[in-house]
């Protein structure tokens, strides 16, 4: 069968009022855009999706991953939705957008990139996660949880296609490194690793072997960009997304959703300065109010036939996340009492990448040496 190419790229263009929301004009244009590209033949199929201020694009192909016509288009589209995004005066306007004309790739250019090219199964089913208010790193617990963890996925010791565990591809983010590591031979090493999740990021998982499944094509992809490495100053905070492939040799859809049922601390929040549980949500609680928050992930579920989405299915829009909805509530008014105090407040190896460094500097001519 055909190969099928899915991308999911994703950019802050402006947000409605503040950094709580996207306008729908910017939806209208990126559908136009999208809609244009589908006719044209470039594309298969596209869904135009928000979390918080941040537009997502999902778009399958048959072009690859990496491609030029590809980010091309996604990266013309944001440009397009920024003109409007500027035209209302909307906050941050093509805020992600950091270089002035595309140059053949996207990456390194502002948005955040999950992309992944695979054999479409007989039933294929696509999960898109898509975070605001946090960074790349906090989808390590999660994606752990969901190929390494038997407590959350009863498939690691139940079912012959995944008893032999998965390969995770961890990347280094700071130094621009990466490791691969065979779980569960490698457990234990994975997570001395994963819990600095500022640090080190799960990019993709693998399967195995002596799994069915191809071994070239991964069943997660994560976007790894860092805005602050790339702008060399704060802009705003990473926004992640994901893509998770579930059923027929992989991890069910439940496991795969499992690990949100517990509104777990990730880093950002307001002005990416803050520790705060993320809180699963439906698509129409996907904008973030409360101190800029509190980080919000959305879940739309795909079957995936001949290149063409169908869904998508909002996933976290379900009574039975409401109780990781209420945990999230408690802790992000445990979490705010403590205002500016350490550990709701990042520690000062984070705090540098943030707008604090301008306030420290005015200060160091008033520092006087200990005796």
């Amino acid at each position: 069968m055909e190969k099928v190419s899915v991308s999911l790229i994703k950019a802050d263009v402006g947000g409605i009022p503040g950094h709580s929301t996207v306008h729908p004009k910017l939806k209208e244009k990126a559908s136009e855009c999208l809609a244009e590209a589908k006719e044209k033949g470039l594309l298969v199929d596209y869904r135009v999706l928000h979390v918080g201020d941040d537009l997502q694009l999902l778009m399958s192909h048959r072009k690859g991953i990496d491609s030029e016509e590809i980010h091309k288009l996604a990266w013309e589209t944001f440009e397009a939705a920024t003109k409007i995004a500027k035209e209302l005066k909307l906050h941050g306007a093509g805020q992600d957008l950091l270089s002035d004309a595309f140059s053949g790739n996207i990456k390194g250019m502002g948005p955040g990139i999950a992309e992944m090219e695979f054999t479409e199964r007989g039933s294929e089913t696509l999960v898109a996660f898509m975070m605001d208010k946090t960074e790349p790193g906090s989808f390590n617990f999660p994606i752990y949880k969901i190929f390494a963890d038997p407590f959350n996925t009863a498939g690691l010791i139940i079912d012959p296609l995944l008893i032999d565990g998965f390969i995770f591809e961890v990347w280094n983010i700071k130094e621009r490194k990466r490791i691969f590591l065979k779980c569960p031979e490698d457990l234990y090493l994975l997570l001395s690793l994963i819990g600095a999740k500022s640090k080190y990021v799960i990019k993709r998982v693998f399967p195995k072997d002596s799994s069915p499944l191809p071994k070239d094509e991964p069943a997660v992809v994560v976007s790894t960009e860092k805005l602050f490495f790339i702008a060399e100053k704060y802009v705003g905070k990473d926004d992640p997304v994901a893509l998770v492939r579930a059923q027929s040799g992989l991890p069910a859809l439940g496991e795969v959703l499992e690990p949100f049922s517990v509104p777990y601390l990730v880093s950002g929040w307001m002005r990416g300065s803050h520790n705060g549980p993320l809180m699963p949500v439906s698509f129409k609680d996907a904008q973030c109010t409360r101190f800029d928050g509190p980080p919000r992930v959305i879940a739309a579920g795909f079957q995936i036939s001949h290149g063409n989405f169908i869904g998508p299915i909002d996933l976290f829009d379900d009574p039975a996340f409401d109780l990781s909805r209420k945990k999230a509530l408690e802790l992000a008014d445990y979490l705010r009492v403590q205002g500016p105090f350490e550990p709701h407040r990042l520690p000062p190896e984070e705090m540098e990448y943030t707008t604090l460094p301008g306030v420290l500097k005015k200060l160091e001519t008033r520092f006087e040496e200990l005796e």
